[in-house]
């Protein structure tokens, strides 16, 4: 990148539908598909002012009725075309996960890579706005068990927008997961992970690295999305009481940059991992059998994880704060953690 490109402060609604624009005027069999994406901007924003530009034929509203719109996202893939199709919560993945992983996953592999699915679902995740049990998962760990997509997961406006370029330019079918917390809108309420530095113009980040996004010597913290942001205002915390933490940012859920996280075990002999999805079978159990098998030695005391129980997400905002790990949990984990 061009030491003399232009960075401004964007949200991360705004950094997506700016990926989206470039790739649109790149390559003309790029377009937009799902409910509300046209006229209103997407529910979460990532589609804001593209309508006007780019018309009805290539920023389609749909009816509601995923199976029919993703559906057609793998018809038009099959045929050479590069759908980006928004599913609009992640929650409504029980409707469609034919098409998602029995056909999006598994053509290019069962047709030996004759037919190539480059297509790019892109989903809302995330709790904090009792929005209630149907409206409010993250179900990383659902999308990165199945075998033939890549699954990411971006933190900042800088990796939504570069992210989400590389997932559209990328053969194979890219899930590409942002968080409602993280889009920067006005109807929520606003946080300030949720805007940051976004070059002008065009670059990609790849997707599958992770980022280390506070250096430390005592103790790793991997996290995905708000807890990644969790984790870091928990680091802050901990410095005033002398420890000192190592920040990783998962970004990719699959693949998983196992170089990273090591390399930050072997430095800090100490692994929390920390995640909004749920507890059981999820990214934490992942991180922490890998740190198991593979750096099992450099390891002074049993990894730490936190998540969501198995419960489904509470309505009630005080519940629902009591079952999302935050700032507190990480800094009492740390500790115990130190203390093993």
């Amino acid at each position: 990148m061009s030491t003399k490109t232009k960075v401004r402060k964007l949200t991360g609604s705004k950094a997506m539908a700016e990926a989206i624009d470039i790739a649109m005027q790149e390559d003309k069999e790029v377009f937009v598909m799902g409910e509300d994406v046209a006229k209103y901007g997407g529910i979460f924003g990532s589609t804001t002012g593209l309508h006007e530009k780019y018309g009805d034929e290539r920023i389609m509203d749909t009816p509601i009725s995923e199976t029919g719109f993703i559906g057609a996202a793998v018809g038009a893939a099959g045929e050479g075309m590069r759908p980006i199709v928004e599913l609009m919560f992640v929650d409504f993945v029980g409707v469609v996960l034919d098409q998602i992983y029995n056909h999006i996953a598994k053509i290019p592999y069962m047709s030996g890579q004759a037919v190539k699915m480059p297509i790019t679902l892109i989903t809302a995740v995330g709790g904090g706005y009792s929005d209630a049990a149907q409206h409010s998962q993250c179900l990383y760990a659902t999308f990165g068990h199945l075998p033939g997509m890549k699954v990411v997961a971006p933190t900042t406006p800088h990796d939504l927008k570069g992210m989400l370029l590389a997932a559209i330019r990328d053969d194979n079918p890219v899930v590409f997961m942002f968080h409602k917390t993280l889009q920067g809108l006005g109807w929520m309420d606003q946080i300030d992970a949720s805007i940051g530095e976004v070059p002008d113009g065009d670059y990609i980040v790849p997707l599958d690295k992770a980022k280390v996004a506070r250096e430390g010597t005592d103790v790793t913290i991997v996290g995905v999305q708000m807890m990644t942001v969790e984790a870091l205002k928990a680091a802050k915390t901990l410095e005033k009481e002398g420890i000192s933490c190592e920040v990783i940012d998962l970004r990719s859920i699959k693949p998983i940059d196992k170089e990273t996280i090591l390399a930050s075990i072997g430095k800090t002999h100490r692994l929390l991992v920390v995640d909004e999805d749920y507890s059981a079978y999820g990214i934490t159990s992942e991180i922490a059998a890998l740190a198991a098998q593979e750096a099992l030695y450099d390891l002074e005391a049993p990894v730490k994880t936190l998540a969501v129980p198995d419960v489904p997400i509470p309505y009630s905002r005080v519940l629902e704060k009591f079952v999302i790990p935050d700032e507190n949990n990480i800094v009492s984990a740390v500790k115990k953690l130190m203390d093993s």
